[in-house]
């Protein structure tokens, strides 16, 4: 059974395949569906529904050889090229600290997943897609020409489930709220600020004060945190690239962040979108999607580390920056210039 005004799986392939060129999110959005709904329209045809559990993917994909990780959210997509290395997975939280691909799981958010095959002329593309709960990707796992192909059909023939209907109900989010909370508790921000030792103790900090992340950046002062110009992630990338400094890019949603740990070369820009398109690693950013650009410092044992976090117009996180550092090691020099010579944000014209 469809949900009521939503197009039936038939609908659902019909519209695809009288619009070829169109990306499978644009189909969505057009459809009124979620992308889950449009992958699940063709079981039994070039979708197979498969077990959607993270972990259970996390221990079988080093047999799966190089692939390519895909994790995105609603305004940047991060690709990452290689090999599934030495998986560690728990109930709440796994990691995978693989060379090119470094991924911090959270397995609670993986409700649906699909083996997908497309076939354009004598290609052939085959990948391992997972969703949550509302329909929305979390991680996709997309075959290379030296992936393990045998392996890729083990996995699917020993994840299938019995369950291959082309229907998908799915569970409909909580609103989204805008609404922050307006009393600050500006001193114990700043108390707290002051006194870590580690950039992971920042999220308890907010979780104990009860605040969100937006409303911290601009409460907490100047000399934690001060808001860049909307040039500012470009001309960061373009700096690093002119000195080959490594850097750290995150990008996540709530079921998964992908990270890439090393310098960036190759940067193009398409309209609204900013690119990298280097050998084992490829970015695809909408700026005009970034409401608000920060430079963030956090104290740390090792001394004051500085990001750029960039967060869309409801205070989530897009993206974040960070120069490349080892434990017990000092923020390099050449990324804390940068930092502090991107352009900030006149406030006298935001105002």
């Amino acid at each position: 059974m469809t949900e009521p005004n939503r197009p039936s799986p038939a609908d659902i392939r019909a519209y695809r395949a009288e619009h070829p060129k169109m990306r499978e999110r644009e189909i969505a959005a057009q459809l009124g569906i979620s992308e889950a709904a449009l992958v699940a329209a063709e079981c039994g045809l070039t979708a197979i529904r498969i077990d959607s559990d993270a972990n259970r993917l996390l221990e079988f994909a080093p047999q799966l050889g190089e692939v390519m990780a895909l994790t995105r959210n609603e305004s940047a997509v991060h690709e990452k090229i290689g090999l599934f290395e030495t998986p560690k997975t728990g109930k709440g939280a796994s990691i995978v600290l693989g060379e090119n691909i470094d991924l911090r799981v959270f397995p609670g958010a993986w409700a649906h997943a699909f083996a997908v095959t497309k076939t354009d002329g004598e290609d052939v593309r085959r990948s391992l897609q997972y969703f949550d709960s509302h329909g929305t990707a979390v991680h996709k796992v997309h075959l290379r020409p030296a992936s393990n192909l045998e392996a890729y059909h083990r996995l699917v023939k020993e994840f299938a489930l019995e369950d291959q209907s082309q229907t998908f109900i799915a569970e409909v989010p909580a609103p989204v709220s805008v609404t922050e909370t307006e009393a600050v508790d500006l001193e114990g921000l700043r108390d707290g600020w002051s006194s870590m030792t580690d950039t992971h103790q920042f999220h308890g900090l907010l979780r104990k004060l009860k605040i969100e992340r937006r409303a911290a950046l601009h409460a907490i002062g100047d000399d934690y945190a001060w808001q860049l110009d909307g040039s500012a992630v470009e001309a960061m990338m373009r700096g690093s690239a002119a000195v080959a400094l490594p850097l750290m890019c995150f990008v996540g949603n709530q079921g998964i962040i992908q990270i890439h740990s090393g310098p960036v070369e190759n940067i193009k820009t398409m309209g609204p979108w900013l690119n990298v398109m280097d050998p084992t690693f490829h970015l695809h950013l909408r700026t005009d999607q970034l409401a608000e650009i920060w430079a963030v410092r956090k104290p740390t044992a090792d001394g004051h580390v500085t990001s750029l976090e960039a967060l869309d117009a409801r205070g989530e996180m897009v993206i974040q920056f960070f120069g490349k550092r080892k434990e017990g090691v000092a923020e390099r020099e050449e990324w804390r210039s940068i930092m502090e010579a991107l352009p900030r944000l006149d406030l006298t014209v935001a105002a």
